[in-house]
């Protein structure tokens, strides 16, 4: 059993003070810890028939693509406003001070297509509620949202499971 929380770096007062800022990068940069965060991931939807995993930008694009690549699946990015060289849809969500938006190519996903959601922290849940409702626009049937790393307090897990998507983490830290 890996120690996950041993291998991610907290970086103090990032992006402003009082946030501690949960790095994945040294955990990404160790080749066991990220073999083994991938596996942990994709074992438990080996046998569910994942047809899509939909990352989020920008470290959802590298768990998921190895996640994809291991479960025979396609990779489907969602991206901030404008990244997308296709026609797009997109949704807007909230942050502290203000919006932002995802977006996802129109022809990304079929109706009925199995898509995992992956994405490597989950804190308020606002960009991965965000990449749901688009997946859902477009007829995905969303099996999980899978992430590293969750911040209880914040409560991304309610507003996912809320919004009928299940949840599985690796590991969560308490406060933020």
């Amino acid at each position: 059993m890996i120690d996950y929380k041993r291998l991610i770096r907290t970086i103090p007062d990032h992006p402003k003070p009082g946030i501690l800022f949960r790095d994945i990068t040294t955990l990404l940069g160790d080749p066991v810890g990220f073999r083994a965060a991938v596996a942990d991931l994709v074992d438990r939807y080996r046998e569910q028939e994942v047809a899509m995993v939909a990352g989020i930008e920008a470290r959802g694009f590298i768990l998921g693509g190895a996640m994809a690549e291991r479960l025979g699946a396609g990779f489907l990015p969602i991206r901030k406003k404008g990244k997308l060289p296709f026609e797009t849809i997109g949704h807007d969500y909230e942050l502290e001070y203000g919006t932002d938006r995802v977006e996802i190519h129109r022809d990304a996903v079929s109706a009925g297509q199995r898509v995992l959601l992956v994405d490597d922290l989950i804190a308020t849940g606002g960009t991965a509620v965000a990449g749901l409702t688009l997946l859902r626009k477009l007829g995905a049937q969303v099996l999980e949202a899978c992430f590293i790393i969750e911040l209880p307090e914040l409560g991304g897990r309610r507003r996912l499971q809320d919004a009928g998507c299940p949840v599985h983490t690796l590991i969560s830290y308490e406060g933020h």
